[in-house]
């Protein structure tokens, strides 16, 4: 073979691995200079009550004043773990359909191979950045993916131009730890398998590397006046655990929290009243099954629980300062203003005792990691911090991620946009990660294929864009008929209205549907399936018809304690 056919015939094959989404573009990506650009930050493992402007202690200044100079969601709604989350959010469309119907990691025998099952975002739906991309927008991401391993599923072959990415649920903050071993965590940038540097942690990194992509193409911009708009995707790992932070992130918050739990639930309770997040009547959740309030601690255990939440406190607060270092630099290139920014978490807060009820991960973190008291936080330790700051996290809400409970999938997340109409608001309307794409594409005119794309079949999109209510031009997102529901691991639930039914486990729930009515209760304090025999068979039907409608297969084993 001589050299020349050898280049030629290498040339051919790396052009038949790019997606077709990236090798051509659409007749409309022709920019148009006053399109906003678009901004999504994603925390994982945030609970409701961990941002100052939600209630918390913890320091986040620069999310607190978009979050206040925006629309602060109280009724912002996500899946219960962070997978179907994502998937929903790229999307618009149920994570039973569009490919995590349940997390990869732990798919049923009767679920695999099946529809909407896939275990990564499948091609019956069209990622967001893939549709904003052909609309003559940058596209850009940086942090956690989780919805596929391998190429044909990474960032690079669904719309990103630029990505470096997570590929699994989570790992080390400061290096390639695994989140079980032996094997190292997974990386890809562009689409190829890379390892993070020597000087990596996680959200700073992140950060650096999103600004490193707009600064790298903004004298690449095509259109006449220079600018060309933007989408980028900021996924942060963080608060995930394990829990890792730098030595000072952890030290700014020593000794905050030696009075416990309980005390600063009732802490956070309280500004939660103050700043009309909650009702002066509404207490906090339930505290988890088995667990003790902290004066039944001995000084020991309060001393590592303490530790354990300074750690995760220092967490939360680099998540802000780097968004900060964001906002600075788009404050710079004078395009802080005309970015839409939408922030959330990813689910609630986590707070298993994750040793309980995921045996290889206790034999890894016993193998990996020393978790002594001086060791918490460094980059060879590995813990989380249980049931009891969860429920400090949660706030008001019952349990955390992984529950169809309020505490596992309603979300603290805001919409900051300064020429929106509807700015400075407390907004209770009912809005769904499914709203995001619906949303973008209203706003920049992007239009939705219909039918199919890139020569696969596609579903339409599920969400409702929020723009009308953005503008005053709607008084609420979705109204009283409209039914959002869940289902993950077999917990179940939907919301229609006010009302609620929940169907989860012994002992976190009944084993049958219990009913509730979240505008007078949304702790789930109290079951009204006996005294409203009729709402709840009405509410029951509303599940069944979102089962059907998508594609939901109960799975035959579940791990309960998850």
């Amino acid at each position: 073979m001589t050299k020349a056919v050898f280049f030629l015939l290498n040339f051919v094959i790396a052009l038949s691995a790019i997606p077709v989404s990236q090798a051509s573009t659409s007749p409309n990506d022709s920019p148009n200079p006053t399109r906003p650009n678009i901004l999504l930050i994603v925390a994982d493992d945030l609970g409701y009550a961990d941002l100052g402007s939600y209630g918390s202690e913890i320091e986040t200044p620069n999310l607190d004043k978009l979050a206040n100079a925006g629309v602060k969601f109280t009724n912002l709604y996500a899946a219960p773990t962070c997978s179907p989350t994502r998937a929903m959010l790229l999307s618009g469309t149920d994570n039973h359909i569009a490919g995590l119907g349940n997390m990869a990691e732990e798919m049923a025998s009767n679920q695999q191979g099946r529809p909407g099952y896939e275990g990564y975002l499948n091609f019956n739906v069209v990622s967001v950045a893939s549709l904003l991309r052909d609309s003559g927008y940058r596209t850009y991401m940086s942090g956690k993916w989780h919805l596929g391993l391998e190429q044909q599923h990474s960032p690079f072959a669904r719309g990103f131009d630029r990505s470096y990415t997570l590929l699994q649920g989570g790992g080390g903050h400061f290096d390639d730890l695994p989140i079980i071993g032996p094997e190292r965590a997974l990386y890809r940038e562009d689409g190829k398998l890379t390892k993070p540097p020597k000087d990596f942690y996680s959200t700073e990194f992140y950060v650096d590397k999103l600004i490193s992509y707009l600064q790298n193409d903004r004298p690449q911009a095509t259109n006449p006046s220079g600018r060309q708009p933007f989408f980028a995707y900021l996924a942060f790992t963080a608060p995930h655990w394990p829990l890792q932070a730098p030595a000072a992130s952890i030290e700014k918050y020593r000794g905050r929290y030696d009075r416990g739990y309980d005390h600063v639930l009732e802490k956070r309770l309280n500004r939660m009243r103050k700043l009309g997040l909650i009702d002066s009547t509404l207490s906090a959740g339930p505290r988890f099954p088995g667990e003790r309030p902290w004066e039944q601690l001995t000084r020991e255990e309060q001393k590592m629980e303490a530790r354990k939440m300074e750690i995760f406190a220092a967490m939360v607060d680099d998540l802000d300062h780097h968004v900060g270092r964001l906002l600075d630099y788009l404050e710079q290139i004078g395009e802080k203003d005309n970015t839409f920014i939408f922030f959330l978490s990813d689910n609630g807060a986590e707070g298993h005792h994750l040793e309980r009820g995921w045996k290889d991960l206790d034999d890894w973190v016993a193998q990996c990691c020393n978790n002594s008291y001086d060791n918490m936080g460094e980059a060879d330790s590995y813990v989380w911090y249980g049931p009891n700051w969860g429920r400090v996290s949660s706030g008001p809400l019952t349990y955390f991620k992984g529950f169809t409970s309020e505490g596992g999938v309603r979300v603290p997340g805001f919409v900051h946009y300064p020429v929106a109409k509807r700015t400075g608001e407390v907004s209770n309307a009912l809005v769904t990660v499914k709203d995001f794409v619906p949303t973008v594409l209203e706003l920049t005119g992007a239009d939705y294929p219909k039918g199919s794309y890139r020569g696969h079949k596609i579903v339409p999109l599920q969400g409702t864009s929020m723009l009308p209510y953005l503008n005053k031009q709607a008084e609420e997102v979705h109204d009283a008929e409209y039914a959002m529901g869940w289902e993950l691991f077999g917990k179940r639930a939907v919301r229609q209205g006010d009302w609620k039914i929940v169907w989860q486990y012994k002992p976190y729930g009944t084993g049958l549907w219990a009913l509730y009515n979240l505008n007078n209760d949304p702790s789930e304090s109290r079951n009204l399936a006996n005294l409203y025999p009729e709402k709840l068979r009405e509410m029951i039907e509303q599940w069944d018809i979102y089962a059907r409608d998508n594609n939901v297969i109960l799975p035959d084993h579940a791990n309960v304690h998850y």
